[in-house]
Order: C-alpha cells, then structure tokens, then sequence
C-alpha cells in the first residue's frame, strides 16, 4: 500500500513547474514565422501608438549568471515569489532542482514516471478503495489527497513564470544537453509533456479496480493503457484533473495554438 502511494504521488507535483516552461515557450518563444510580416504591421502601430508613448524594443531576458550545480537557492527564491501558496516551499526541498525538472518533464513527454525525479511532498493518508458487491473501486475520498497540487497550479503568477523560465533557459537547455541531448530543444520536449498530460481522459462515476500482489490496477483496458505519466494525472481525480487541464487550454487558446494540435 505505501508502495502504490508513492506511485500516486510522484508525477503530479511537476505538472505546475511544467506550465510555467509551457507558458512562457508559446509568450516569449513561439516561432515568429506565424504573425504578419512585420513591414506589412509597422506603420500600422506606429500610427496608433501615442506619440507620448514611444514604442519600445522588446528587451533581451537578463539570464541569471550562475553556474548550473550553484543554482537551487537563486531558484528556489525565485519560484517562492510566484505563488503566495504556503504548501509551495515545501516542494523546493529538494537539491538540483533544474536537473529533475528537465529529467522529469522529459520522462512524461515519453510517457514514462517522473518518479525518479521525485524525492518530496507526500499526501496526507493513503490511498482507499471502497467495497460495493464484492467488487472494489476507488475512493473518491482518495482524490482529496491532491487538492494542493491543483491549488498550487492555480497560484502561480503566469507572466512571473513566463519571465523566470526565460531568464533560466540557458541553464534548462543545459540540463538537458547533459540529459543526453546535445543537439535537442527542451521546448518541444516541453509542449510534447503538456500534450501528454492533455490526454488524460476526465472520468466521472465509479472506477472498478482488481487487487494485485501489493498493488491495485484499474480493469477498464483502456484506462489501463494509460502511459505512465498520464496515471499520475487521472489518480488526481476527475475535478482536479479538470481543474489543471482547462487552466493549460486557457493558456494555449490565448496564445493562439490551435486546438487540433492539442488533441
């Protein structure tokens, strides 16, 4: 029973610190190729800006100058500025926080457990099961249990998140060059992630179980077949699954991502 806790917990304390790479790629990142022409636009804004409002440059991120293994108390202070949430510095425990962010953003974009990355935050009580018939089901008593890991998403600052992933994105591709991907872009790994955790189907109702050695399984098939990755979600329960996917869709349908590519 500890064992399948554990396994419960691992991957959704990262789908926050996700969002906040995912928002800031498609703000300050995005392919450019994608708007109007710049000279087809200018004169037009020019025209319309107020002439005691010059237009200014957009101006370069000011990267923070710190080595990659010297990094966990800059960014650590930083993430603690996003969100008023007190449950959120608990989370930042942990050591080489970069490095487990990008290992485990780059494990649910393949669909695999960030569990490896994970060494904090436990939820209070394990998970329950109740018994109808001599069949069992979860408890959705057990979907409380990650409440705080929705609340935290919702507290986060985006335009401050956006700013922080862009003032470290150095030492994120870093991360991830030393990963084992000297030639790879973290920020399509990024968007893979976010569509991974998209698929999460919202389940309401009763959810059949069956009982294996230590563990339990779901006995739908299809459910069953959900990626790794994508169980930790769907144990977050229906309300909070829902929770964080419609906050993620917000986020692409303002920056104007096209909901086919969300499917």
């Amino acid at each position: 029973m500890e064992e399948t806790k554990k396994v419960f917990i691992t991957g959704a304390v990262f789908i926050a610190l996700i969002a906040i790479g995912f928002g800031v790629y498609f703000l300050f990142i995005h392919d450019k190729s994608e708007q109007a022409p710049a000279e087809e636009i200018g004169e037009k804004k020019l025209a319309e800006a107020p002439l005691e409002e010059p237009l200014k440059e957009e101006e370069a991120p000011e990267f923070i100058d710190i080595e990659l293994d010297q990094s966990d108390d800059v960014i650590r202070k930083l993430i603690q500025e996003l969100s008023s949430h007190p449950e959120l510095a608990a989370w930042l425990v942990s050591k080489d926080l970069i490095r487990k962010f990008v290992a485990a953003v780059d494990n649910i974009a393949n669909g695999l457990s960030p569990r490896p990355q994970v060494d904090f935050f436990s939820p209070k009580g394990g998970f329950k099961f109740i018994e109808k018939k001599g069949l069992l089901y979860v408890n959705p008593a057990s979907y409380s249990r990650y409440d705080t890991v929705a609340d935290i998403f919702l507290s986060l600052n985006s335009e401050g998140c956006a700013t922080l992933y862009r003032r470290v994105e150095p030492l994120i591709q870093e991360a991830y060059k030393d990963l084992g991907y000297p030639e790879g872009d973290f920020r399509k790994t990024l968007t893979r992630a976010i569509v991974e955790l998209l698929g999460v189907p919202v389940v309401e109702g009763d959810i059949l179980i069956e009982k294996k050695v230590i563990t339990y399984k779901i006995s739908d098939p299809k459910l069953e077949r959900l990626s790794g990755a994508q169980k930790h979600l769907f144990r977050m329960g229906p309300e909070n699954i829902r929770i964080i996917q419609e906050k993620l869709r917000e986020m692409a349908s303002t920056l104007g991502i096209p909901e086919e590519q969300l499917q």
